[in-house]
């Protein structure tokens, strides 16, 4: 496998009701590369971020099919990965990069 900026690891934050509930519990979701490894999402969020990270966990939801005004389509697999921070370290989503 080819080798992974962090930019290319992390595509964007994840800003839904949930994932601010689990901000207070010290986690962040991202939405991330399909290719992407726990390893390297630890190590991209540690170095865009400056933060330590406790424990990375990852899942993927499958696309689902849709219909839009009688036309039917396939959404694409997301895979997300829930990152879990020290104790003291924090990332504010809301000032980006």
């Amino acid at each position: 496998m080819s080798k992974l900026s962090a930019y290319d690891v992390i595509v964007a934050p994840i800003i839904t009701e949930k994932s601010t509930l689990v901000s207070e519990a010290n986690q962040v979701i991202f939405k991330v590369a399909p290719k992407a490894t726990k390893p390297q999402i630890k190590a991209a969020v540690e170095s865009l971020f400056k933060v330590k990270v406790k424990a990375v966990n990852t899942l993927v939801r499958k696309g689902k099919v849709k219909t839009f005004r009688g036309r039917t389509g396939k959404q694409s697999n997301v895979k997300k990965a829930i990152v879990t921070l020290e104790e003291g370290h924090t990332i504010d989503l809301a000032t980006g990069l």
